[in-house]
């Protein structure tokens, strides 16, 4: 079976990452008491190379950021077995809208604006989990971007564009030299980071508390702090989701 890895939005390719999902498949099904060579792992680094990847019969699990998850969860009928602890931004984040300073109130100020992000694959997330607090007006477009710096940079010289920014990202927004041109328009509520979730029922129940309880004390175990540290991991946590009671 395979565990897919969906990172849309973030830098590096299938080639690059694959030694490390390789590594960090052997040290889960390690964890997880699995045969050896029975789980393996592929790195999808766009939204439709993850869904079409997913479309496969073989590919029971998933690695998935939060924004993917919010936007096909559903459809792909994903269950969270585990919530990740992610190095520089932890089990959960707040995502910050970012616009030129002296814009008026927000949201009636946001016609006709489009907003860039990282996680604008996934325009569901972007209105109702990060800016579920706004009632955005009808006419915004939500877009993806790689190129924050340069979305920022656009926001600042007056363009009709706002950022969604992640935790790590608004962290480092003190340091640009045009910092004093863009305000924090809003933060959202604190939301999960990334989770590994189950891929309808291709998965049985058994073997879904196995590895979810593999993953759970994967950082210390022989081989695991390495698997996790070269994907910017700590480890994992039971999952805690909006709207849904944490599982044990």
């Amino acid at each position: 079976m395979t565990l897919v890895f969906c990172a849309p939005g973030y830098p590096g390719g299938t080639a690059d990452a694959q030694p490390y999902v390789d590594q960090f498949a052997k040290a889960a099904a390690a964890a997880a008491g699995w045969p050896a060579g029975s789980l393996t792992a592929t790195y999808q680094p766009t939204e439709e190379g993850c869904v079409e990847k997913l479309a496969g019969a073989d590919a029971a699990l998933v690695f998935t950021p939060y924004p993917f998850f919010m936007e096909h969860g559903a459809r792909l009928h994903l269950k969270p077995i585990v919530q990740a602890d992610v190095t520089g931004a932890g089990l959960e984040q707040r995502w910050t809208l970012v616009t030129k300073a002296g814009l008026g109130s927000v949201p009636a100020s946001l016609a006709g604006y489009t907003i860039l992000s990282t996680a604008g694959y996934a325009p569901e997330f972007v209105r109702q989990s990060a800016l579920g607090a706004l009632k955005l007006p009808p006419d915004v477009k939500v877009e993806s971007t790689g190129q924050v710096l340069s979305a920022l940079r656009r926001a600042a010289a007056g363009e009709p564009v706002a950022v969604l920014l992640d935790q790590e990202q608004a962290a480092a927004l003190p340091t640009l030299p045009f910092a004093a041109q863009l305000k924090t328009a809003l933060q959202s509520s604190e939301l999960p980071v990334a989770v590994v979730a189950v891929v309808g029922s291709r998965l049985s129940d058994a073997r879904a508390r196995s590895l979810q309880s593999g993953l759970l004390k994967l950082s210390g175990m022989a081989g695991g702090p390495e698997a996790l540290e070269s994907l910017r991991l700590k480890g994992f946590a039971p999952p805690k989701l909006p709207g849904r009671p944490a599982t044990p």
